[in-house]
């Protein structure tokens, strides 16, 4: 009788293995699922996380919990998430600066964004300004182009560390309008933006809701915003693109992907619920304060943004011969 019962178990253990995916995903979430961010607590990777993993938490009927791993500029958090179950209950907030810039900038980041994850779907995009201390005499892109071309000196300005958007940012400026700049890094956005309202550096690319408060009370210039499309939060604000350097594109992109291998109906049960979420008037209007869009999508359509992205950034980096440790 024991052996016979030994024998019903094994065999229900072996068909349940063996079920599709569909049928185990059916129960899918049983338990909470921690959202790895990368970064410190504070920043725009956390709160791009917030704003939506409690729609998604109600959507899903399990609590999403926000779980900070920085270091490493994003590597450490990345690594972890790669190397976690896939399972569906540890997911990863993805960045462009993880996904686009480390694996070519860092010696050995530990991943691949293409190989060791499943993208679920993009969150949204969400530019920065380039702003110019006030003493700095110019006011448009026509002018910092001519102003930065007749100093004997490269042009400094500052960004919180190497390898970051924001670095990578100014060397494809400097690039595009034809001028030679000088990259000062700091450790982080608060030193580097103390150092502009300083004085110290002339200029640099900011997230909008670090600086629009200075911006509206005049002690910064705007001159542009980095991304192909203008911001709602400074609709008069010209972009980059639209000045005197055509093309120019740099916009933060975040979304949320899952361990390589993490069954398709899992994968698709958390597309559907990041979307609901993105489709919400609360959660549009707290991406709105932040100057970022939504840009609800699919699997795919967030693979393909992945694979573009990162070309598009490891051209510089390879072109800089940008490595970091």
């Amino acid at each position: 009788m024991r052996i016979g019962l030994r024998m019903v178990a094994v065999l229900w253990l072996a068909a349940i293995a063996g079920l599709p995916q569909s049928v185990r995903a059916d129960d899918y979430p049983s338990r909470p699922i921690t959202l790895i961010v990368p970064f410190p607590p504070g920043g725009s990777t956390t709160v791009m996380a917030r704003n939506v993993a409690d729609k998604m938490s109600a959507a899903l009927g399990q609590q999403i919990v926000v779980e900070n791993r920085g270091g490493a500029g994003g590597t450490i958090g990345t690594r972890a998430a790669a190397k976690a179950p896939a399972d569906g209950y540890t997911i990863l907030l993805s960045y462009t600066g993880t996904f686009s810039i480390a694996p070519s900038a860092y010696v050995n980041p530990g991943y691949d964004p293409r190989k060791d994850f499943a993208p679920i779907g993009m969150i949204g995009t969400a530019p920065n300004l380039l702003v110019v201390t006030p003493s700095l005499p110019v006011h448009s892109m026509a002018e910092l182009i001519k102003y930065a071309k007749a100093q004997a000196a490269p042009m400094p300005y500052g960004s919180p560390g190497v390898g970051t958007v924001n670095h990578l940012a100014g060397e494809m400026l400097g690039n595009e309008m034809g001028a030679k700049l000088q990259h000062i890094p700091y450790k982080g956005n608060g030193p580097a933006l103390g150092d502009l309202l300083g004085g110290h550096i002339p200029m640099m690319f900011v997230p909008i809701p670090a600086v629009i408060g200075n911006v509206k009370a005049g002690t910064l210039r705007a001159l542009a915003v980095s991304s192909l499309k203008r911001s709602s939060l400074l609709p008069d604000l010209p972009t980059v693109a639209e000045t005197d350097v055509p093309g120019f594109d740099v916009a933060l992109r975040y979304g949320l992907v899952a361990p390589a291998g993490t069954p398709r109906p899992i994968v698709d049960k958390l597309n559907k619920a990041l979307n609901a979420a993105l489709a919400s008037d609360e959660v549009k209007k707290r991406l709105a304060t932040e100057g970022a869009e939504a840009l609800p999508g699919t699997p795919e359509a967030y693979a393909d943004d992945i694979d573009r992205e990162e070309k598009k950034w490891s051209a510089l980096v390879r072109r800089l011969n940008l490595k970091v440790e």
